[in-house]
């Protein structure tokens, strides 16, 4: 598979929206299946592209969504030789704030099982004047109803009798997780399984990430947003907007412990926030988690899902 990327001008004025045309190809010899979700759809919901500025990466704004099994309406299939195009606009999904020369690459990411991979792209290279009125604000902070917990998108009260379980669910996993790290470090089945090859390194970075999220757990308020209806999506928040977790529809659906639960989806989502482990979503899935373990512990130990695994540990590990 090959994308390339275009802009109509390699010089944007201020006042200019930032759209990318993403060209993708079927370079194979046979049908390919891609997810939707890795390429750009009317608004990007995942960092699809690494942007740089001189140099120094620049701070992705939009969502990070934690998605259920791919149906078929969720994949595209490209015939050998075919190519579709898509317009990424990224004025307010990144931070472009300053001037300066632009490198913005699309990086694949999001992979669940048997679909095609597709190949980060070569870097377009733009010179962008800065954007300061096009970076996303932060919303105001909701005026809380509890001490850890407040609640917004109209939340009914089942609703919110199920996320006071759910927290209180995913702070054990977190707590649980953290407490096992705290041992001696070893090539566990655990570990492996889900972060790969042992290494001091990674086993301390692990530990880091569940001991921030057993600290955010327990002592940030929390902000939980009812308002998604989308079923094939479990939440999503926005990693420079802690603490704020938006749930969707396959959360209410999901088993409150266990695989892909209602805990296991708040510490997936917790892991995403730039404040405690800043982590991405490579892989969704237990078998695509479990791949990117053996094929990029680096990747594993930066991925939401291999940390939700982690601490759901079903079916239990040493």
């Amino acid at each position: 598979m090959d994308v390339r990327l275009t802009v109509p001008t390699p010089v944007l004025r201020g006042d200019v929206d930032v759209n990318v045309t993403v060209t993708v190809t079927n370079t194979a010899r046979h049908p390919v299946n891609l997810l939707k979700w890795q390429l750009p759809g009317d608004e990007l919901e995942g960092p699809l592209f690494k942007v740089t500025r001189d140099d120094q990466t620049v701070d992705y704004l939009g969502p990070l969504v934690k998605r259920a099994a791919p149906g078929a309406n969720d994949k595209v299939k490209l015939q050998p030789g075919e190519s579709i195009s898509f317009q990424a606009e990224l004025t307010g999904a990144y931070d472009l704030s300053q001037s300066g020369r632009y490198a913005i690459e699309y990086v694949s990411r999001g992979k669940h099982d048997d679909e095609a991979t597709l190949k980060t792209s070569a870097p377009l290279y733009v010179w962008l004047e800065g954007r300061s009125g096009k970076v996303a604000a932060k919303p105001p902070a909701p005026s809380a109803t509890g001490s850890s917990i407040s609640y917004t998108g109209n939340c009914s009260a089942s609703q919110q009798n199920l996320l006071v379980q759910a927290v209180a669910a995913a702070t054990n996993y977190a707590t649980s997780a953290n407490t096992y790290l705290s041992a001696t470090p070893s090539a566990t089945a655990r570990y492996t399984t889900w972060f790969g090859a042992f290494s001091t390194a990674g086993w301390n970075t692990a530990k880091s990430h569940f001991a921030a999220e057993q600290g955010a757990f327990t002592s940030q308020a929390l902000v939980l947003d009812c308002k998604c209806k989308k079923p094939s999506v479990y939440a999503y928040v926005y990693p420079t907007q802690p603490y704020k977790i938006y749930l969707c529809g396959a959360f209410w659906n999901a088993p409150m412990t266990g695989t892909d639960s209602k805990g296991g989806t708040l510490v997936h989502e917790m892991s995403h926030f730039n404040v405690v482990a800043s982590t991405d979503d490579w892989a969704y899935g237990q078998s695509a988690a479990k791949s990117l373990a053996i094929s990029d512990p680096a990747k594993a130990l930066d991925n939401a899902d291999s940390h939700e695994y982690f601490a759901e540990n079903t079916p239990a590990q040493n």
